[in-house]
């Protein structure tokens, strides 16, 4: 029972890092599971391959696009063309990471990818407004490129400490879960306002 706690707790974190940015928490923990540390691993079954050489290149290649086609056509219009796509793969790769941290571990690891594109749909949902939010109050576009930057490393710090001490998995989708909930309030309270003053 105390492996299968620290399991889901590791599984949880990465999947919310997941959902401020898939890349970096995919990068790092394929890179721990591939040297056999701090008990992260996807060895044996059908996740295997989230370790593998071919994996961690491919999301390597995709992040240095990401990158490159922010800084080519902009962030505004790279939000509007990417931001789906970007999405799918932050709730894809959290559902495979928790789905394959349970598997690794002989858990059941199918309740891990509906959790996991869960994790990673909260964490996106609450971090997104607020960036676009601040990329609008920025007057220089590189400051608004930047943002890309500092989320990255946010995903990168949360995917870390989970793997540093599990069980921090269960609380980060905690202030996630308050920031939307206090996002939707304020629409609706915004919402409330115009109505009054339509009438």
């Amino acid at each position: 029972m105390n492996g299968t706690f620290f399991d889901i707790g590791l599984g949880l974190g990465l999947a919310t890092a997941c959902g401020l940015r898939p890349y970096l928490p995919a990068l790092l923990s394929g890179a721990l599971g591939s040297a056999a540390v701090l008990g992260v691993g996807f060895r044996g079954g059908r996740f295997h391959f989230l370790q593998s050489g071919w994996w961690l290149l491919a999301v390597g290649v995709v992040l240095a696009a990401t990158y490159l086609a922010q800084l080519r056509i902009g962030t505004e219009r790279f939000d509007a063309v990417a931001s789906g796509v970007i999405a799918a793969q932050a709730l894809a790769v959290g559902a495979l990471l928790f789905a394959g941290t349970l598997a690794a571990h002989r858990d059941a690891w199918w309740p891990g990818l509906a959790a996991g594109a869960a994790a990673a749909l909260l964490a996106r949902g609450a971090v997104i407004p607020l960036i676009r939010g601040a990329r609008s109050r920025l007057p220089d576009r590189a400051a608004r490129e930047a943002l890309t930057v500092y989320v990255d490393a946010a995903s990168l710090a949360l995917a870390g400490l989970v793997a540093l001490l599990h069980p921090l998995g269960y609380l980060a989708p905690l202030p996630l879960a308050w920031l939307l909930v206090g996002a939707r309030r304020r629409a609706g309270a915004k919402y409330a306002g115009l109505r009054i003053m339509r009438r």
